[in-house]
This record gives structure tokens, sequence and C-alpha cells, in this order.
């Protein structure tokens, strides 16, 4: 229980400070109690939160057990009272250090006890007391104290800063809706300088340290100065206060007599039945503006256009343009936004839980979220372009993003587009203007900070009307998007908290300029492996789901997957293999429902009883080593393959053919290779004769299918010289890699795909470039264990792990090797 709540002088003038009736009297009494030099011994109350000047009345709340002690035993020996303010008011049973060391001498008059049962004192101040020592603390507190007399001195400036401190007081009362006139009626019959300064310190609301200080200023001029400094500032607070206020109250007169006005007219056009549909459209957009958050450019661009709108005449053109862009400004969002959730764990289970695979991308994104974690107000959002063959899981990645970060998911597919206007918009004065397909989407998003996927970046087109990869430069900018203008709405839209995500298949098709300003994210094609895992994992569960087989038990053995893998898909992603695992289900479910026997387990045959003959049969190894034949290892979309490089060598002029379809760096990689063999033909024991007078012919089977790169170059020189010197090529040997005039082996790319593709027909060894050696940290380590890896700088080295010693019989018999011709679109270049 506090001391002392609150204080109020009331309307009548004894709180105002006015000496009481029975005061002169108890102080003249107790000048017998004084001790030797003045110091009295009196009954102690301390103040929470309350300092009590001289000459002041006022009422104290007691309720603390000292407290009522000390003011029984101030009235049975007819005493006067010590009070002074406690340096904390939180504390209950303050000690000595918890109580200022200035306080003042008091009378007591009335007592009350109070609903609440605390008492209700009212005190006199009489004057300024310090404390010199506490005497005695049950079970009340007994203070010594040394009077502190009032200077009665008057400097020749204390007359003008008395009229000065009223002058600014009757201001601060003006202003001050807490003070009553009386205060300053009062103030004015004061003719004393500490007397003024006590009463108003004590009649304003400051903090208890201010008072205290006026309370231990002793010199009344001093105080005063203190007074009128508090004063002028507290004016100042006042007059900022009325001046809001005035503005305030400006504005809402002002709203109010709009209003007022309105609601007339309205009545008045109700009276003479004149309310129209355009009118109650005018006051449903004029609510809808004003409950609308919105930055302060595109508020006064609404505003303006709906003033427009007010002076036209119902049945003008423009209205239905005008009408249109307000409901789309309105309709975007401009400040909303959706709460991240940046739980790194909760999005890597999201993410782990919807793909198989895609290490690189997952880790790519749970930096960001972890960052953003961290540094939201600081980081940059990322412009990522997911690059990779079709069905690699980039646009369903990108869904799996937005869901674990709690983020709408917005897609538009930008193949084929040719215009500019579809990213930028078409300015208002074309009829059936609208914004562009970014501002379009943004709208159905309904937050600032969805995550937005521009599908098929690569396949954008150009033309007359202009180039929007040229638009999208802006919008993929993070210096430039935070104000991406489009050209309907013709403001400032921030884009900067999108969280944009490209996709293309290939990069050689983007301009320089946007791939400058993505992150690009390669998506490899699936190892078989993987495509066993992820069939087990998503695809089965989902086509049986799909096909209502659920509950029928039905398993895919991974014999049967691997044939449909191998023998009816030929893809780096897995869209086929859905295709057909879902054409399996479709044979079942028939077989279901037309109550007949069907398997549970789904082997090869059945597999190949329900969707038939195998559509691709693989390349497989040679069965014996050849002379001018060399197995090369190209990169496919499709995961890679493997090229059979033959050489034939017959008299002629020197002449050198080309065929199957080579493109002009392959063509150049062939010459690269003749020019080699030619260079060190005496070193292979081959006669210079023997280039002039023979034709060679150089030949890629499959001619129907496009082949280009430089990385048949070792093979093709491997094949020509094995074809000069008789000596046969080992057929479980792989090359690639690109060949110079000089016989270094420089390093090419797709290096993953490649060793699939020779673990997969049987090759043990795989011949790579040096330099390629860095990749092998991208190759599964399955597919480590089960492929020798031979790094090789030079031609020599080359040579001398493929070609075997001896020449081959003259009757050497040319076996086909076991192939058969894939489709023309199926294998893409070397």
């Amino acid at each position: 229980m506090r001391d002392e709540d609150r204080f109020d002088f009331g309307p009548y003038p004894d709180f105002m400070g006015l000496s009481m009736p029975f005061s002169d009297e108890l102080f003249e009494e107790e000048e017998s109690l004084t001790l030797e030099d003045g110091i009295i011994e009196r009954p102690f109350l301390p103040l929470r939160d309350l300092v009590l000047f001289p000459q002041m009345v006022m009422p104290l709340f007691v309720g603390r057990e000292r407290s009522l002690a000390a003011i029984q035993a101030a009235l049975a020996s007819e005493e006067s009272l010590i009070v002074a303010a406690q340096e904390d008011g939180e504390i209950f049973d303050p000690t000595e250090d918890d109580i200022f060391r200035l306080g003042t001498e008091v009378v007591i008059g009335r007592t009350l006890r109070m609903p609440d049962s605390t008492t209700s004192v009212l005190a006199q101040g009489r004057r300024r007391v310090e404390i010199l020592e506490f005497t005695q603390w049950d079970p009340y507190i007994r203070v010594r104290v040394r009077p502190i007399p009032q200077p009665n001195d008057w400097q020749e400036t204390t007359e003008a800063l008395m009229r000065a401190v009223v002058a600014l007081f009757e201001k601060v009362v003006e202003l001050n809706r807490k003070l009553p006139e009386e205060v300053y009626a009062f103030a004015i019959n004061i003719d004393e300088p500490g007397w003024l300064a006590d009463f108003i310190t004590s009649a304003m609301e400051l903090p208890l340290a201010t008072k205290q200080d006026i309370l231990e200023t002793i010199d009344p001029t001093n105080r005063l100065q203190k007074v009128s400094i508090i004063l002028a500032r507290e004016l100042d607070v006042l007059e900022m206060e009325d001046q809001i206020h005035s503005q305030v109250q400006q504005e809402v007169d002002k709203m109010q007599r709009e209003h007022f006005l309105r609601e007339q007219m309205r009545v008045i056009q109700g009276e003479l039945g004149e309310m129209d549909t355009f009118t109650q459209e005018l006051l449903e957009l004029r609510e809808a503006i004003e409950e609308k958050a919105l930055p302060d450019e595109v508020k006064a661009k609404v505003h303006k256009e709906l003033a427009r709108l007010s002076s036209m005449p119902p049945m003008a053109p423009e209205i239905g343009v005008i009408r249109t862009y307000l409901d789309w400004i309105l309709e975007l969002p401009w400040l909303d936004k959706s709460d991240d959730n940046l739980d790194v764990n909760h999005a890597a289970s999201v993410l782990d839980a919807e793909h198989f695979g895609l290490d690189k991308v997952k880790d790519r994104i749970l930096e960001y979220i972890a960052v953003k974690s961290i540094a939201a107000d600081t980081m940059r959002t990322p412009i990522l372009c997911f690059v990779g063959p079709p069905g690699t899981g980039k646009t369903s990645l990108g869904q799996s993003i937005a869901t674990a970060l709690n983020r709408e998911f917005l897609r538009i597919s930008l193949g084929g587009v040719r215009d500019e206007a579809e990213i930028r918009g078409h300015r208002r004065t074309y009829v059936g203007a609208l914004p562009g397909r970014i501002i379009q989407a943004m709208r159905r998003a309904g937050t600032v900070n969805p995550l937005f996927m521009l599908d098929e970046v690569d396949k954008l087109g150009q033309d007359f009307r202009g180039d929007p990869a040229a638009a999208l430069l802006e919008v993929l900018d993070p210096e430039q998007n935070k104000a991406f203008v489009d050209h309907y709405l013709d403001l400032d839209y921030d884009l900067s908290n999108v969280l944009f995500i490209t996709t293309s298949n290939v990069l050689d098709t983007i301009p320089p300029a946007l791939q400058d300003r993505m992150e690009v994210i390669e998506f490899p094609g699936y190892l078989e492996e993987e495509k066993l895992e992820i069939s087990r994992q998503f695809l089965i569960p989902r086509q049986l789901s799909q096909h209502g087989l659920q509950d029928s038990r039905i398993r895919f053995e991974d014999d049967a997957l691997k044939t449909i893998i191998r023998q009816y898909t030929y893809e780096a992603g897995v869209r086929n293999l859905e295709r057909e695992i879902a054409n399996v289900c479709r044979k079942v479910a028939r077989r279901v429902v037309e109550q007949k026997r069907y398997p549970k387990r789904i082997k090869t045959k059945h597999v190949i009883d329900f969707i038939g003959p195998p559509r691709l049969t693989q390349e497989l190894m040679r069965e014996e080593d050849e002379v001018g034949v060399a197995t090369g290892v190209a990169w496919t979309a499709a995961g890679g393959d493997i090229l059979f490089i033959e050489v034939t060598i017959m008299p002629g002029k020197g002449s050198l053919t080309l065929t199957g379809q080579m493109g002009d760096v392959m063509q150049e990689s062939a010459q690269a290779a003749h020019s080699f063999t030619r260079s060190i033909a005496s070193e292979l024991g081959i006669n210079d004769e023997a280039f002039e007078n023979t034709d060679i012919h150089i030949h890629i089977p499959e001619g129907a299918v496009p082949k280009d790169g430089p990385s048949a170059g070792a093979a093709m020189a491997t094949a020509l010289i094995s074809a000069y010197t008789k000596r046969p090529i080992r057929r479980d040997v792989g090359l690639t890699g690109e060949i110079t005039l000089r016989g270094r082996i420089l390093p090419v790319g797709g290096i993953r795909e490649k060793a699939l593709a020779a673990r997969r027909v049987g090759i043990r060894q795989f011949l790579l470039p040096k330099k390629n050696e860095n990749d092998l940290s991208e190759i599964p380590k399955k597919l480590r264990q089960d492929l020798d890896f031979v790094f090789v700088e030079r031609m020599h080295e080359v040579l001398d792990a493929v070609l075997l010693p001896g020449t081959a019989p003259k009757n050497q018999r040319r076996k086909r090797s076991k192939t058969a011709t894939l489709p023309a679109s199926a294998v893409p270049p070397a």
C-alpha cells in the first residue's frame, strides 16, 4: 500500500497553501521542545513519489504500520511531523540510505479512515529541515533534524524574476488543461519568491527528482531561476502539443464538414430521386481508398484520379478507364507481407520430403534461409536460375521452396513471349490496356513477398514489338526492381521482396546481360540409381494413388524399373518414366475392374506384356578388340552415351572423308587428330608415303543423329593411329578429351554423365583429361567404385593405355556390336 498515491488541491484555496488556524499555535508550543543549536527530534513519515513543500496543504494517504504509528505518536504528543521523499517509491520498507536528507516539517490537521483501510491525513508544510540522524526505527521512525531558515534578502533581479515566472505560469495554465485557473489566481497573490517557486513546483506534474531539486535549493532567487527554466521547457512542450492538437482538430473539422455536406447532398438527391449507381460507386470507392494501406506517392495519385472521376459526368467515356485503373491499384498488394518461416530444419525436411537428391540446390536455399534469419534487413533477395534438362524437377522444386518459406507461389511461362508489353504492360492511352504479367501475378499473390517462378526464360523471343528479355533486366536486378515501373500503373512498384526463380534448359539462348543478373544453379540429369529411388519414393506411390491401387499392395521389382528406364525411356528427367509407370498401373487397374488375375509384384516380363516390346536397345560394349574402332563417350541431355568412332584406310590420294553428321567443331577435331598422327608418324613407324597414297574415312554410326563438340578428339586420334599401326584398341576402355596439334589432352564437360554412360555399357576403365580430376567430386561414390578413372595429359599416355601390342590377323572378323539404332531425337551431340 502506498503512503500517497495522488494529491489534489481541489477547488478551494484551503488546499492551495493557505496557513491553517491550528498551525501557528502548534508551532509556538513546539518551540519548548527544541534542542540545542536549533536541532529538534520528531516522528518521521517517508513519502513515496511525493515532495511536500513548506506552506503547502496536502492530503496524505497512509497505509504502512510505521507511518500510521508515527502519525499517532505526533498527534498524541502534539508534535509536528518530519516528512521526506524516498529515492525509490517501490521500496515498501525503506532504510536510511533510501531517503533524501532534505525534507519538510509539517503539522497534522484532520485524519480520516478510508474504505480501503488507509488513513487520509491533511498535512501542512512549515519549513525545510535537514535530517541529521535516525534515532528510532520501531515502532515508528524518529529523526533528529536541523531547521533551515528561509533567507529574506532580495536581489536586484528578484522582483523581475517573479514577474517573469508568473507570466510564464499564466501561459502554462492556459495551455495545460489539467491546471485550473484558480491556481494562477492564487499564484499572483503570493509576494514571497521562495513561496512562489514552491507553489508553482507543487502545482505542476514534474518528476520526483526535479521537485526534490527545487526543495533542496535554499536561496529563493536561485529557486525561481530553476522554476523559470522548468516553465519555459514545459511551455515549449505545451505549445507543440497545442499546435498538433489544432492541426488534428482542423483536419477532423474539415472531414466532418465534408462528410456533413456529402450527407446533405445525398439526402437532397434522395428526396429528388437522383441517387444513382455512379454516386454509390464513388462512395464505395472512397471508402475502399481510405481503408487500403498505400504508400504516400500512390495515395496521392489515387486521390488525384478519384477527384477527376468525381468531377466527370456519369456518361463520360473516360469513366471506365479511370475506374479500372483505380481498381487495379486497390487490388494490388503494396505493403501487405506474409511472415516467412525461417526454420532451416523445417525447410530441409520439406525439400527432402518432396525431392530426392539435388543437394547443391537444397544447400543454396537453406543458406539463403539461414542468412535471412540473422540478417533480414541487410541481405539482398537472390535471383536464381535453375538450368537443366526437362523433367529434372526445376518447377516442382520452386513450389517446395515456397511451401518451406510459407510464401505464395506464382508461376508464369515465358516460352514464346515476344512482346515487351507482356512484361511491362500497355500504356493507358491504348484501348483495352492492362498491366504486364508481372503486376497481374502480384495481384493474384496478395502479398509483396511471394516466390515468383519465371519458367522457360531461355525460350523468350523478340520481334518488332520489342525484346522481353531486355524488359526483364529491370525485373531481375536487385538494384532496380525496388522501383519497377509498369507502363499501365506508371508508379514505382517494389519487387525487392520477391524471391525470383527462373528456369531454363540451356544458357546459350539467354542474353549475357540477363545471365549476369542471375545466380545459375545447374540441375544435372538423374543417374539410374537416383531414378530408381525417385520411383520408389515418389512416382510409384503417386501413380498407385491416382489409379486407385493404393490398397492393392502392388510392388515394382528393381529389374522391372531398370527395364523401363533403360529400354522404354531415354531422358535426363523422370517424366517419361512416370508415364510408363502410369501405363503399367492402367493395365493393372483394368484387370482389377474386370476381376481378372493381376500380378502383385511387377517384374520385367510383366512390363513387356503390359507396355510392349522394348523401344530402345542400349549400346553394348564391343565383343572383341578391333583395329580402327575407338569407344568415345559423349554427353547427352538424357544422361550420356557412347560413340563408336570407326576409321578405315584404303589406297587413294590422301583425302580425308568425314561422315555421321559431324558438326563443324567435331570436323575440326578430326582434322587436328589427323595432323597430329602425321606429325608423329616416324615415332609410330609409319611411312610418310602412307598418308599420300591412302584415303582416310572417319565415320560415327547413327548418321541420322547430329553430333558435335571437341571431346571426341582423343578417340579419333586413337582410332587413326590404330588403323595405321594395325594395333587393336581395347574394347573395355572409354575415351573423352579434346586434342591439340601438339598432342595435349584438354578438359571437357559432362564428366558425370559420361561416366554414367561408360558404366552402363560395361566399360571398366575411363580415360579423361588430367584437368578434369576435380570433377570427380560431382560423381557419386558408387559410380567412382565401379569405374577405373585414368587421368592423362598427353596423347602418348592414351596410346599406351588403349593400344594392344602386335598386329591383328588379316582375316580378322568384323563383328557387329550388339546395337539397336536409337531414334534420331534421342541422342544429343557428343
